[in-house]
């Protein structure tokens, strides 16, 4: 059996154990009503409209009466009807109705098994007994059809493999997933939080959070002036006029937020940076000598999310694009995007990710330009990537309305992709906005803009930094590098001296001054994931030394404060992602 053919049975398999779940609510709640219940990665999900709210002792139940229906080899039986039978079957069920309304055949697939009944094209496995490692994970709200003027319906998320061994497998890295959920770490290393009274989806940075941000911000600001970017900075407001000529009105409006009135005129929060950095190219007449021009800008945006999706700092309505603009001939185009790609590469591997996907969209179906300026901005893209011998795959109509696009997902430390930089090709705004240069030949000519990022937003990237460190960053990026952990009160002078030696040295480092036992303080500073600990007592003062331990436990024992930074300063120095 080929890769594709175990994965098309293994969608069945999860289909049908939607099926399965669906029938074993349905015994326990006769009334339920049924939304639509399909197969995901690495599992699936239904959802219900129930008399009461579902408890998590409730998933044990079903699983249990799903063992049964699994057991007692149900086949699943496949049938035709017509639209007015199926309308009658299903006439107390109102979410089905609607879906049969919209069906533009004139007959209807259902399936059934056992006592249930679903409106479902299939396809499905034989029978409910081969349905075998499965597991069900999490209760959650879903609107109906995503829409949150309609009804919330209650969703049963579960699980599904092949064989129980898979599954184990998927569990164990799924409770390690849980130990390194970015929110709970936030929380704990008291690094972000979000307030609903606030505002959903708006992160306020904390101390220690806002110190790991600044030094990415300052590593990033350092590296883009390193390849002749300049920094630049825009209004967070633009007048609405500017969002339509640049077709963001029309092909992005559900991502906007209503417009506010200033002295007459409509304004809107700038939901991305691009058309500031054109304002700006657009105040001098612009010699092909000039060109290219890249600026740069660490830009916060506003935009839209449902507040059923927003998740953490991964999913927001407010956050901080690494953006850049880049102006440039036609001929530059393809040197330009290749640079690009390898600072990208670079600021990945800086910051520890050594794997990731690369993914080349193309025309979307809603789309502004001409398909010539499509193809030809698409086979820019795709020949960087093969220039550069990158593996890559077509992602189909995933492009940008303005524009094709690749994407970089990073792969973290569980294997799991998060959206990473993204490269944009543009000869639609150019357009809009005539923004042009004075060629050779005396005459005005359209320039080419890339949009880019190279590390995401800042709050998306900080969550995925998070989870694949499980909170315990490289020592370049640690809030807190040392922790001076003194025996007894006796030490405490000594402890400072040492501090203050370490900040001269520039080492973020705290005394732990407070009255605890000293075991306590050492194993509250691995919770904190702080790289070193420093513990002085009699021994240490009368040394002029410190005891040195590791947040992984390990102790290297008594070393002068000169040893220590010999061992630190190479590691900071060179951002090392896993050495102490």
């Amino acid at each position: 059996m080929t890769s594709e053919e175990k994965e098309a049975r293994l969608e069945r398999t999860r289909h049908s154990a939607a099926h399965v779940m669906a029938e074993a609510v349905q015994s326990f709640f006769p009334g339920a009503k049924f939304g639509i219940g399909p197969a995901i990665e690495d599992g699936f999900y239904y959802d219900f409209e129930l008399p009461r709210a579902l408890v998590p002792e409730d998933l044990t139940a079903i699983e249990a009466k799903m063992r049964e229906i699994i057991a007692a080899n149900f086949p699943f039986i496949r049938e035709e009807l017509s639209r007015a039978k199926a309308l009658k079957l299903f006439s107390e069920q109102p979410y089905k109705l609607e879906l049969i309304k919209e069906l533009p055949d004139k007959t209807v697939t259902i399936y059934r098994q056992g006592s249930f009944v679903d409106l479902c094209r299939g396809p499905h496995v034989n029978s409910t007994s081969e349905v075998k490692a499965f597991r069900l994970t999490s209760i959650a709200g879903a609107y109906w059809r995503g829409d949150e003027r309609r009804p919330m319906l209650q969703r049963i998320y579960g699980v599904a493999f092949d064989t129980q061994a898979e599954l184990e497998d998927y569990l164990a890295r799924l409770a390690e997933a849980t130990k390194r959920d970015h929110r709970k770490l936030g929380k704990e290393l008291d690094l972000f939080s979000l307030h609903d009274e606030a505002g959903p989806g708006l992160v306020h940075w904390h101390p220690k959070g806002a110190l790991v941000r600044q030094l990415i911000e300052d590593f990033w600001k350092a590296e883009h002036r390193k390849r002749g970017y300049e920094i630049v900075y825009t209004p967070h407001i633009a007048k609405v006029n500017l969002w339509k000529t640049s077709g963001h009105w029309d092909f992005y409006r559900e991502n906007l937020y209503s417009p506010m009135d200033i002295e007459g005129q409509e304004y809107i929060i700038k939901p991305m940076n691009c058309l500031g950095h054109i304002m700006i190219y657009k105040t001098q007449l612009r010699s092909y000598r000039n060109l290219p021009l890249r600026y740069a800008e660490l830009g916060t945006v506003y935009r839209y999310e449902r507040s059923g999706v927003l998740h953490g700092l991964a999913r927001v309505r407010g956050f901080t694009q690494d953006d850049a603009h880049i102006f440039c001939r036609p001929d530059q185009l393809g040197a330009e995007v290749t640079e690009v790609v390898q600072l990208a590469r670079f600021m990945m591997n800086t910051f520890g990710f050594n794997e990731y996907e690369l993914l080349l969209s193309t025309r979307p179906d809603k789309y502004a330009g001409t398909i010539q300026i499509w193809e030809e901005a698409t086979e820019v893209l795709r020949n960087v990537l093969e220039n550069l011998k990158f593996d890559y795959t077509i992602d189909p109509g995933e492009g940008v309305f303005y524009g094709p696009k690749i994407d970089v997902k990073l792969r973290d430390a569980l294997g799991r992709l998060w959206q990473g930089p993204t490269i944009q090709v543009d000869f639609n705004l150019p357009q809009r906005f005539d923004v042009d240069y004075i060629g050779d030949d005396g005459l005005e000519h359209q320039v080419v803009m890339v949009h880019r990022t190279v590390l995401g937003s800042m709050e998306r990237f900080m969550a995925c930094l998070i989870e694949h460190y499980a909170g315990a960053f490289p020592v370049w990026l640690s809030p807190v590098q040392v922790v001076i952990i003194p025996i007894a009160d006796r030490h405490l002078s000594y402890a400072h001296q040492v501090a203050s030696e370490l900040r001269e040295c520039g080492i973020r480092v705290q005394v732990d001054d407070r009255s605890e036992r000293m075991n306590l303080k050492i194993r509250e500073a691995q919770l904190a994931k702080i790289p070193y600990m420093f513990v002085v007592g009699d021994k240490e003062m009368d040394a002029s030394k410190i005891s040195l331990r590791l947040r992984s436990g390990e102790e290297l024992g008594l070393l002068a404060l000169s040893q220590f930074m010999d061992r630190v300063n190479p590691i900071i120095e060179t951002k090392s992602p896993d050495k102490l």
